[in-house]
Formats: structure tokens, C-alpha cells, sequence
């Protein structure tokens, strides 16, 4: 398969990861994570993970050149995520991007970690339909995005106003006493449960929500009710059914990401949605999505369960689908944004197109 080959650099939180892709064939991926050093925090510690990073990006640098059979001195852009992300996790990637494309004069591309999510569905079912809709949930972000161009159009239809669906996960299951991360061990524990079993809230899907809030979402309610449903069980010394209230925390999260993502679909007059980011391996989520596009005439797009979480191969096809429109790279003096928007899939061109 022709196309650049392209080395991609993702630190943004607590994965540190180094991709390379010629085109849109995948030849290396390499993810370092550092999820065990946070558990006993119960979360993510941004000095725990810049320190990890430090300490990962040579050897899984090193490990990526060893899988796809080349030297670096082959590679013909070099793309980072720039963010958003956590701010000194973020600079220990940019750091070593930039230090890599003065080493080996090779153009550098800051790119938007959240279009990276996207962008790395080509890898297992080709080119994107464009336009389309994208759903992306992950422990930071839950987003409803219109993706008319991969790397120059992108709007965000709706985003989680308070809880993204991951940390509520990640809540819900430490006041069950389950492990960190939330979202597998849950998905676990929920197997065994009735989704029908209580009735949680949905957030903003009242009539009076959904003219102000039609495409947003909320789970901080739904955490709320979780906790209080659990410590009335506990007060009056009854069993707390752990698989059901599992089950049925899950669902409620499911029935408003799917419910809002395919009524986006609609609202676009698109006929294609792709679900991104690491609550995109959610086995009801990904169930429950496939029934109703499917219901709707509908295509779901999911990258395997490998490419949801953080990774540099997202980052590394990110950066090829830019080179190949021929869009400018950035600058060495592109910084890190923590808070960069969804529609800057780009950052930091440099004006004299060096």
C-alpha cells in the first residue's frame, strides 16, 4: 500500500503511545500504560503519568521502529497529539515529536487528540464516508461531533455538560467497591445483572431539556442516583445486588448515548455513525448501537477494541490523512493545549511552510 510513512506520538493522559502507519495500513502499535500506577488514587494523577511518559516514550519508540521493520531515518512526517490532554503529559510527547523532526528534518504535525479517534477507524474499514457523525466517549470526553472533513471540518454538536461517561463509571464503581478503571470492570459485573432491574434517571432527555439540551448529555444525576439507591440499601441493612445495579447504571448511560447519537444521524441526514474512544469496547454500548442503526437503516462504524483506548496509531493515521490533503505542519514552537476544541484538527501551521 503506497502513502507517507508517518510515526505518531499520543501522551495526552495515561497511555503513552507510538504508532506507525504507511497510508492507511497499520505497521506498528505500541501503548505503554500507566493505569496501574493509579489505581490506588482511584484515578488518573497528572504527575504520576508525565513521570510515566518519561520514562516510556524511548523504549516504546524503540519497540515501534523493531515491529514495523524500519529505521527512523524512513519516515517522512512525524505527527503528535497536541491536545487536549493533561498539560505536562502532553509536553513530554510534543517534546520528543519536535526533538524527533529537528533530528531528523522531517516536517512535525500537532494534531487534535479527539479527531485521532476518529481518524483511526480508516485503519480497519478504509476511508470515512464524508459526511458522517461521530460519537466519542472516553474517560474524559463525550462528544457528538459532525464530521464533514476529517482534517478541516468538524463540528461539535453536543458534548457532556458536567460527568463525561467514563468517570461516571469510574465513580459509580468505587462507591460499589469495584476497581479502577470503572467502565471493564462494570461491563463485567453487569453481565450477570438485570438492566431492567431500577430505574435510573436518563440525563437530559425531559421535553424541556431537549430543546436547550438536545445533543448534550449529563451523568452527574445519574451518578447521584446510583449513590443514593446504594446507601438507603446500606442504611436499612439490605444486600446491595451489585450485578443489577451494575447492570442497570449501564443501561441508563447506553440508552442516552445511543438514543441522542442516532437522532443526530437523522438530524444531519447521514447515514453513517462511528463510535470512538476507550467506552467505544463497551459491550452493551456497542450492542445496543448496533440495534438501533441498524433499526434506522444506519451503518456503525467501531474500530477494534485495541484502537479505542489512547493509542499512536490513531495519531500516526491522523497524521497521514493531513499530509495527504497537503496541509501545512506546524511549527517547532507549537505548543501544548489542554483545552483544544474538537474542530482545530491542526495546530501550529507554520506560515512560512517550512
Amino acid at each position: 500500500m503506497s502513502g507517507p510513512l508517518v510515526l505518531g506520538i499520543e501522551s495526552s493522559c495515561d497511555e503513552t503511545g507510538v504508532g506507525i502507519v504507511r497510508g492507511h495500513e497499520l505497521l506498528a502499535n505500541e501503548v505503554a500504560s500507566s493505569v496501574e500506577q493509579h489505581v490506588r488514587f482511584g484515578g488518573v494523577v497528572p504527575e504520576v503519568a508525565s513521570r510515566a511518559h518519561l520514562q516510556a516514550i524511548v523504549p516504546a519508540l524503540r519497540r515501534a521502529c523493531a515491529t514495523a521493520d524500519i529505521d527512523l531515518s524512513e519516515v517522512d512526517a512525524i505527527a503528535v497529539t497536541a491536545g487536549p490532554g493533561l498539560m505536562g503529559a502532553l509536553v513530554v510527547g510534543l517534546s520528543a515529536a519536535k526533538a524527533l523532526a529537528v533530528a531528523l528534518n522531517r516536517p512535525l504535525y500537532g494534531v487534535n487528540h479527539l479527531v485521532g479517534h476518529v481518524a483511526v477507524d480508516v485503519l480497519d474499514h478504509g476511508p470515512l464516508p464524508q459526511p458522517c457523525a461521530a460519537l466519542l466517549v472516553s474517560g474524559g470526553h463525550t462528544s457528538l461531533l459532525a464530521v464533514n472533513s476529517i482534517t478541516s471540518d468538524i463540528t461539535e454538536l453536543g458534548a457532556t455538560i458536567d460527568d463525561a461517561a467514563g468517570e461516571a463509571y469510574d465513580k459509580v464503581a468505587r462507591l460499589l467497591g469495584l476497581s479502577y478503571p470503572g467502565g471493564p470492570v462494570i461491563d463485567r459485573v453487569a453481565a450477570a445483572g438485570d438492566p431492567r432491574a431500577i430505574a435510573f434517571p436518563r440525563g437530559l432527555t425531559a421535553t424541556k431539556d431537549l430543546a436547550k439540551h438536545r445533543f448534550d448529555y449529563s451523568f452527574s444525576g445519574l451518578k447521584t442516583a446510583v449513590s443514593r439507591w446504594v446507601e438507603i440499601r446500606r442504611r436499612d441493612g439490605l444486600e446491595v445486588p451489585m450485578a443489577d445495579v451494575a447492570a442497570s447504571f449501564q443501561e441508563a448511560v447506553c440508552d442516552v448515548l445511543t438514543a441522542k447519537a442516532v437522532d443526530a444521524c437523522e438530524h444531519l441526514g447521514v447515514d453513517t455513525l462511528l463510535i470512538g474512544g476507550g467506552v467505544a469496547a463497551n459491550s452493551r454500548l456497542r450492542a445496543l448501537l448496533e440495534e438501533r442503526t441498524a433499526e434506522r437503516g444506519i451503518t456503525l462504524r467501531r474500530p477494534r477494541p485495541a484502537l479505542c483506548t489512547d493509542n499512536g496509531a490513531m495519531i500516526a493515521v491522523l497524521g497521514s490523512e493531513v499530509v495527504g490533503a497537503g496541509l501545512r505542519p506546524s511549527s517547532l514552537e507549537l505548543g501544548a493545549n489542554p483545552g483544544l476544541p474538537v474542530s482545530t484538527v491542526l495546530v501550529g501551521a507554520d506560515r512560512n511552510g517550512r
